[in-house]
């Protein structure tokens, strides 16, 4: 199964696709799609929208993962991050692909044991179980593949629970 994890964001949104077979995880590949400070926030949106269809149509994933939003103060911050989500999610509806949704604790709680872990763990349990010579960099993107393993270690009738109804 081809997994395509993404980490949400307006100004960067984090990629990572993981093939999963059985117990085994492959990186296939990472980065991120960025948009500039500058550009009217519809730009912005149509970037990110345009570069979700690109990944989805060259690698072709049997589902997409997305991070859940938690934002405690900023609001502004959240309603960008919100809309930049909103358009990745509408690029993987229109594809017919299942979407499903982990929030920040599940996703460390599957790749490190820890529901509380930092970056750097995560990021270095990433390194380690897809056994890449360093982190996916930057942050989002690592990020993002942390989604995908995480989807990977629940794959079967588990992840209905987490799919995008």
């Amino acid at each position: 199964m081809r997994i395509l994890g993404i980490d949400p964001g307006y100004a960067i949104l984090g990629y990572g696709v993981v093939d999963a077979a059985g117990t085994r995880l492959t990186a296939v590949d990472f980065g991120v799609i960025e948009t500039k400070p500058d550009e009217r926030m519809p730009a912005r949106l149509n970037r990110l929208y345009e570069g979700t269809r690109t990944l989805i149509e060259r690698f072709r994933p049997d589902c997409a993962v997305f991070e859940e939003l938690f934002f405690y103060r900023n609001t502004t911050t959240a309603l960008g991050v919100g809309a930049g989500r909103g358009v990745a999610i509408l690029a993987a509806e229109q594809a017919g692909i299942p979407l499903y949704e982990y929030t920040p604790m599940q996703i460390k709680l599957a790749v490190t044991g820890n529901g509380h872990a930092d970056k750097r763990a995560v990021q270095q349990m990433v390194k380690m179980l897809l056994a890449l010579s360093a982190p996916p960099k930057p942050d989002d993107a690592a990020d993002a593949v942390a989604a995908a393993i995480c989807h990977g270690c629940t794959i079967g009738p588990a992840a209905e629970e987490y799919r995008i109804r």
